[in-house]
């Protein structure tokens, strides 16, 4: 039996950042058993590139193995061939065997940056679902209603749009419920998306003769932009494989308000401490610990130093991007204007965008504003002899410019 002391102290550090808990009182009974716990985090290989938004159900895992409980890591190679429908407004693209396999390698790689590999337990969940789908699937079905299924919102809107949902995407929240059963799971995370199916695995347990799992939910994580979850697809993420310094300038991107969210969801550091410091130095502080965490101590304070040197001194980076632009020549990159040619180096998304970034003074050439957006050729005219430029786009995208005569 445990203290009620170190249970409270316990329970303290697994609610921080917490959205659901169902329930707190049942999770205070399993940790006072003293036993370690059995933590399930189930999660489906269908794309090889993890973010930081993937790592904050991570966190909480070696929270509770930090603890000394046993995280319980469940590769969904048999579910991620249905696809979960969490939140989804469409069905998921099915993927091939081999392409699961490649993400799974990819994620186990990237998942053990942030767990302990050596306390985690990592399944499969073709181990049981293969059997299950043959011998007791007929029989679970009988005990679920199509009410229960059908009451969830995503399923919901789709029916209402009338956009497709599949029969399989209808099973799926039984096939990661037979999950709890089959590790015997006493704690379930997830993204607060998941609650239903968390929800379901409890039910499922009880079902099995089993004590109910406790089911822990986290918010998602808002990407850099402020507004939308962290995605890929909306661009507004930081990949866990982002080079030291690019992770580094990512993350003072964000806003001081969202930085404490960073700090409360992807470290365990002191948010008392935290919010004392000036916002500055804990901003860097954050970016330091994330990409010690991915990369190691000492290009985490290399990359420090060299956003320092780079944003905080006004130092053009010695190791910018080299880009060469012949001259000299009609149709060569010289006879365009300089709106044209960022979007065609990939420094802005669009000419309208660099035409804005010109325009706002936040384009410079050696360290002064280009104050229009002229032809190119007209701009070296002005600097006669000119045979390297230096040019920044924004805050953070630099560019050594070598110009040679045709």
């Amino acid at each position: 039996m445990r203290a009620a002391g170190e249970i409270e102290r316990q329970l303290g550090i697994l609610k921080r950042g917490c959205v659901s808990l169902v329930s707190e009182d049942e999770l205070r009974k399993k940790l006072s058993r003293g036993r370690p716990l059995r933590v399930k985090l189930g999660v489906d290989p269908t794309s090889p590139d993890l973010h930081l938004g993937h790592s904050v159900v991570l966190t909480k895992l070696r929270a509770f193995q930090d603890l000394g409980h046993t995280a319980v890591l469940i590769i969904g190679d048999y579910t991620a061939m249905v696809g979960d429908p969490s939140g989804r407004d469409s069905t998921r693209p099915q993927l091939s065997a081999e392409e699961i396999e490649k993400n799974a390698r990819t994620y186990q790689d990237q998942a053990f940056k942030i767990l302990d590999k050596s306390k985690t337990e990592l399944r499969r969940n073709s181990e049981w679902l293969k059997p299950f789908v043959g011998e007791k699937l007929l029989d679970t079905l009988k005990r679920h209603t199509v009410q229960q299924i059908l009451a969830r919102e995503d399923f919901k809107l789709r029916l209402k749009e009338n956009s497709p949902l599949t029969m399989l995407e209808i099973l799926y929240p039984l096939l990661q419920g037979y999950d709890s059963i089959a590790v015997k799971a006493d704690v379930e995370l997830g993204g607060n998306d998941q609650l239903t199916n968390l929800l379901t695995g409890r039910k499922m347990q009880q079902d099995a003769g089993q004590e109910p799992q406790v089911v822990l939910t986290v918010p998602l994580l808002v990407g850099l932009d402020g507004v939308k979850k962290m995605s890929k697809s909306y661009g507004n993420a930081v990949a866990l494989t982002d080079k030291p310094n690019e992770m580094f300038g990512n993350i003072m991107k964000i806003s001081d308000e969202l930085m404490f969210s960073y700090y409360e969801l992807l470290t365990t550091l002191s948010m008392t401490e935290v919010r004392a410091a000036h916002p500055m130095e804990a901003k860097k502080r954050l970016a330091q610990t994330l990409v010690e965490r991915y990369h190691g101590a000492t290009p985490a304070v290399a990359a420090r130093e060299y956003f320092e040197s780079t944003f905080s001194n006004k130092k053009f980076p010695e190791d910018a991007k080299e880009i060469r632009m012949e001259v000299g020549m009609s149709g060569s990159a010289s006879s365009t204007y300089w709106s044209s040619y960022l979007f065609v180096i990939n420094a802005v998304s669009s000419r309208k965008e660099a035409q804005r970034l010109i325009q706002s003074g936040a384009v410079t050439i050696d360290g002064e504003k280009l104050k229009e957006d002229v032809l190119i050729d007209e701009y070296l005219r002005a600097r006669k002899n000119a045979a390297t430029l230096a040019l920044k786009v924004g805050k953070h995208k630099f560019y050594r410019i070598k110009i040679s005569s045709l």
